[in-house]
């Protein structure tokens, strides 16, 4: 036995012997890995396909979604390889995904930063009511979609010159009570209507918050935008109604507000 060793550990000092096991060690090394990167350009992964052509803002529901082995090879920009990532998402509203197609991250979206979303979540029978707004009325923006609001109203009390019965001492005062309550924002976006807490690494100003209403609420709302006359201002003011298990209904919160309001347009029939 000590001989055998002593003749390998003699083999293996030398320095020829030591240079060919290098060599062959490399090779192999490079066989190997040569071999797994052809097999991993080569096997066949399983991606998703579009099995029909899907139009710009559309939900990709599971029946749209087939999936097809390809060569990673053959994979070109950003494919997406997992359905997960497909399904209950939603089409860019600046792409086409044709029938056939793989699909491709800059055209598969999130809920949220879907313009189209806000559609979506609100009941039947009412109307989406876009209140512009800036980073002061929004409290630093601190108003998230989700949140709950109460809509006051800012107005400057004008008299008219020819009212025998208006009292003087009223003339431009202002005005300032709560006039709709429990309202629910959809929405908040910026100026081009895309979703300011959509990416957080991008710093968004909001210009506008969604939220809906009904009808007569909406109408009673626009109503006051538009009373130029009396400067007046809708303000949205953040509530905790969100934190209770049942959030109170959207209602007028003052009729005296609303009678103004009425007494100071025109009623038109619809």
């Amino acid at each position: 036995m000590g001989n055998i060793g002593n003749g390998i550990k003699k083999f293996l000092q030398n320095k020829n012997t030591v240079t060919v096991l290098g060599v062959v060690a490399a090779i192999l090394v490079l066989y190997i890995g040569y071999n797994m990167r052809v097999k991993a350009a080569v096997n066949p992964i399983t991606v998703p396909y579009a099995k029909e052509t899907i139009n710009p803002g559309v939900q990709i529901t599971e029946e749209m979604v087939g999936t097809m082995e390809v060569p990673p090879a053959m994979l070109k920009g950003n494919v997406i390889t997992n359905q997960s990532q497909v399904i209950d998402k939603y089409s860019a509203v600046d792409s086409i995904i044709p029938e056939g197609s793989l699909f491709y991250s800059r055209s598969v979206v999130e809920e949220e930063q879907s313009p189209y979303s806000v559609i979506l979540d609100y009941p039947k029978g009412y109307v989406l009511y876009n209140m512009s707004v800036d980073t002061a009325s929004t409290y630093g923006n601190s108003i998230f979609p989700g949140n709950y609001i109460d809509i006051y109203l800012r107005a400057v009390y004008k008299i008219a010159d020819n009212d025998p019965n208006a009292n003087l001492a009223d003339a431009d005062k202002v005005m300032l009570g709560k006039l709709v309550e429990n309202v629910k924002v959809l929405a908040v976006k910026d100026s081009s209507g895309q979703p300011v807490f959509s990416n957080l690494d991008e710093q968004r100003t909001p210009a506008m918050i969604v939220f809906a209403v009904p009808e007569d609420m909406y109408i009673l709302l626009k109503k006051a935008e538009y009373l130029r006359t009396y400067d007046s201002t809708l303000i949205p003011v953040p509530t905790n109604e969100g934190h209770e298990k049942n959030p109170g209904e959207v209602n007028i919160s003052s009729e005296q507000l609303q009678e103004w309001i009425n007494s100071v347009t025109v009623w038109t029939e619809s």
